[in-house]
């Protein structure tokens, strides 16, 4: 939690007697997905460390719904690139049940998971705040200080503005146009620009017909909304990028500090060398984040790492380890000042959490193993190590396994999923396998009571000799009678969760 706590510092530092102002931002110019979330939740995470040390804070996120509307994602339909030009608020839904604009029906799924991750912010529309007059100030600003504007951008870019380079866009014919800029009337709050056939033309700036080019639009959002820090993707922090342009407009033009950058990177899909795209479909949403992911699991996702680290993310393996490391840290019993400020923030406003200090990779075995049956599935738990925490923690565990049941029709890998065969033909085995679970049979029936998984593992393991077989084929063998494939979860834990007489029955093939 260096990394949080390293930024909460610098705010408190800089800002000792007001309130705290933390922003993000996102365009809804499709699906909301983890990676979108991630500036989302990295907001938030700085606002909660803020309340928690009892400062005076608030989280604005801004819907940048009056940006154009460039491509059509492959989720909507291709019809839709009638309206590539118009703002995102004027594009109609893809569903007017869900929403009455293409802006409000992708912005629907992340106030469904803020409300699902008990996210605290104020979410403003930037359409709303140009179209009531709130950004008029900002604009007035700007087009009084060109000269600097232009100079902050041609100077700390290093990159020489186009001759047709204008400080505003204008909406034309309900489209968002880059226009030549000619000048400004303050007294009639009108910008003259230059059309298509180059005539001069005079438009309002008071009701969003006139919107500020991005580059500005940023340090100008700042300066209105008083923003103290923001993070933002790694493509903005470059040298010369978008942040330091606005960090010298925010200051020459608007007289005001610019936030604290929090520049965070992105989140692939394990094996992806490839950032999440709205447009290229190749995401998860938002929404069912909420389906693949308790809410502190999101959390223990975003803030165990610094933002500026790449994360990778997918629905098997990845998400079985960090059940796992979370559960784990929820057992420990020394835990160190950070770890408990983590497990603070992740269950902040978690009334009833899904996650239990049983190891997900013996409860998504065992319950397959205890035919998803929730009661089985935790006497078997009561049989291992892990009594005492089942016992503590079972509705807990139940929660647990309604999530795990759903993971497993959904989301789980096909090498996860199994289930434990009805019934077995002895003619399809080997002599040498037959006498392995004989041989295994006799072991168990005269096992300990407490034999664990590490004593089922050397029960198979010493048995190699005698049958012939290299490890890996014991195991397979026991796999194929079992659950019908050729792997499956930990052989010896496996073993040790089944019920005694009835694994004894089937190595006999009497059941």
């Amino acid at each position: 939690m260096n990394w949080l706590n390293n930024i909460v510092d610098s705010l408190i530092s800089q800002h000792p007697d007001r309130e705290i102002v933390v922003s993000s931002g996102v365009s809804p110019s499709g699906t909301y997905h983890l990676g979108t979330l991630r500036e989302v939740l990295t907001a938030e995470a700085v606002y909660r460390e803020l309340k928690r040390r009892g400062r005076d804070a608030k989280h604005i996120h801004v819907s940048d719904d009056l940006d154009v509307f460039r491509k059509v994602p492959v989720d909507v339909d291709e019809s839709f690139s009638q309206y590539l030009g118009m703002p995102l608020c004027d594009v109609p839904s893809p569903d007017s049940a869900k929403a009455s604009s293409y802006a409000d029906y992708f912005i629907a799924d992340l106030l469904v998971a803020a409300e699902g991750l008990h996210l605290d912010m104020e979410v403003m529309h930037a359409h709303e705040k140009y179209r009531d007059g709130f950004f008029v100030d900002a604009i007035e600003k700007t087009l009084e200080n060109l000269p600097a504007v232009r100079a902050a951008l041609e100077e700390v870019s290093g990159r020489k503005l186009d001759p047709q380079w204008s400080p505003v866009q204008i909406v034309e014919n309900g489209r968002l146009k880059n226009r030549a800029y000619v000048g400004f009337s303050k007294e009639d709050k009108t910008v003259t620009y230059l059309d298509a056939d180059n005539n001069e033309q005079s438009i309002s700036y008071t009701d969003g017909m006139v919107k500020l080019n991005w580059r500005i639009d940023w340090p100008a959002r700042w300066w209105k909304l008083g923003v103290d820090a923001e993070p933002f993707g790694r493509d903005h922090a470059t040298k010369g990028g978008s942040y330091d342009t606005g960090a010298v407009i925010v200051q020459d033009v608007f007289s005001a500090d610019a936030p604290l950058p929090i520049p965070y990177d992105f989140i692939n899909r394990t094996g992806d060398t490839k950032k999440m795209s709205k447009s290229a479909g190749d995401t998860i949403t938002a929404a069912d984040l909420l389906k693949i992911l308790p809410p502190e699991l999101i959390w223990f996702f975003i803030l165990r790492y610094s933002p500026d680290k790449l994360l990778f993310f997918d629905t098997g393996d990845t998400l079985i380890k960090l059940f796992d490391e979370f559960s784990e840290l929820l057992a420990k019993p020394d835990k160190t000042e950070q770890e408990n400020q983590l497990l603070e923030l992740c269950l902040q406003g978690v009334e009833q959490p899904t996650v239990s200090r049983v190891p997900f990779t013996h409860l998504y075995v065992s319950y397959q193993a205890s035919l998803r049956d929730p009661q089985k599935t935790i006497d078997v738990i009561e049989r291992t190590e892990y009594a005492k925490e089942a016992r503590e923690d079972e509705e807990i565990v139940r929660r647990e396994l309604a999530f795990i049941d759903h993971w497993l029709d959904t989301w789980a890998d096909e090498d996860t999923r199994f289930s434990i065969i009805d019934s077995v033909d002895d003619a399809d085995f080997s002599d040498s396998q037959k006498q392995l679970f004989v041989l295994l049979a006799n072991k168990i029936s005269s096992a300990p009571e407490d034999a664990d998984g590490e004593w089922f593992h050397k029960a198979v393991y010493s048995l190699r000799d005698e049958v012939g077989m290299q490890p890996k084929e014991l195991f397979t063998s026991l796999y194929k009678l079992l659950i019908g494939k050729d792997s499956g979860p930990r052989a010896g834990w496996f073993l040790s969760t089944l019920d005694k007489q009835w694994l004894i029955r089937r190595l006999r093939f009497e059941s």
